[in-house]
């Protein structure tokens, strides 16, 4: 089976020799806070390549922003154990959210972190997949793809410019330039209409 591979440039990359995840974990996130109120974000994912046409929903509830120590254990755990070792450390992390996608019962919501832009915020999010019983019982090919990985441009200017990309399944590898990236099961979901129902003024 072809599977397709995304550059994740802007999400890892290399530093000094050693393998940092920037960008979904850069020093720059916003520490957690807590919040009166859960900002939920709604959209709808659409099939891109063999899944065009398909499209699901999919809803982002945040609790609050993962701190820069959440954010220095996954690199850690990456660098020890690679993509098996961030399963492993996401697992052991409390939720920070939760994620729902049609047709799943949802998921805990590990790591998400969130960036201000010129015109809004970006929200990036990765957690584990759940594995359905099928996968497990025969052992197919796409348990090794046990991540699921998210990225939402909010646009407070224009609300018809948000944007975003899901990565349904997906595991983090090293290509051949020694680059990170993610390999993905499927191809990515673009994320349209989306909906931001704010939290605390301030906070998110």
């Amino acid at each position: 089976m072809t599977h397709t591979r995304v550059k994740i440039s802007g999400i890892l990359r290399n530093v000094s020799g050693g393998l940092a995840l920037v960008g979904i974990l850069c020093t720059g996130s916003t520490a957690g806070l807590a919040k009166d109120k859960n900002e939920t974000i709604e959209a709808s994912a659409m099939g891109t390549g063999t899944q065009l046409g398909a499209v699901v929903g999919v809803t982002l509830n945040i609790y609050e922003f993962s701190t820069p120590a959440d954010r220095q254990v996954l690199i850690d755990a990456f660098q020890k154990g690679q993509n098996q070792g961030l399963v492993n450390a996401l697992q052991r992390m409390r939720a920070v959210g939760h994620l729902e996608i049609t047709g799943t019962l949802g998921y805990d919501c590990s790591f998400i972190r969130v960036i201000p832009t010129a015109t809004g915020r970006q929200i990036r999010f990765i957690t584990n997949r759940l594995l359905r019983f099928g996968e497990v019982y025969w052992d197919t090919q796409s348990t090794a793809y046990n991540l699921t990985a998210g990225e939402l441009d909010l646009n407070d200017t224009d609300k018809s410019k948000s944007t975003g990309k899901l990565f349904p399944a997906a595991q983090l590898v090293i290509d051949k330039q020694g680059q990170l990236q993610f390999e993905l099961n499927q191809n990515p979901w673009t994320l349209t209409d989306i909906l931001d129902w704010k939290g605390t003024p301030g906070v998110n």
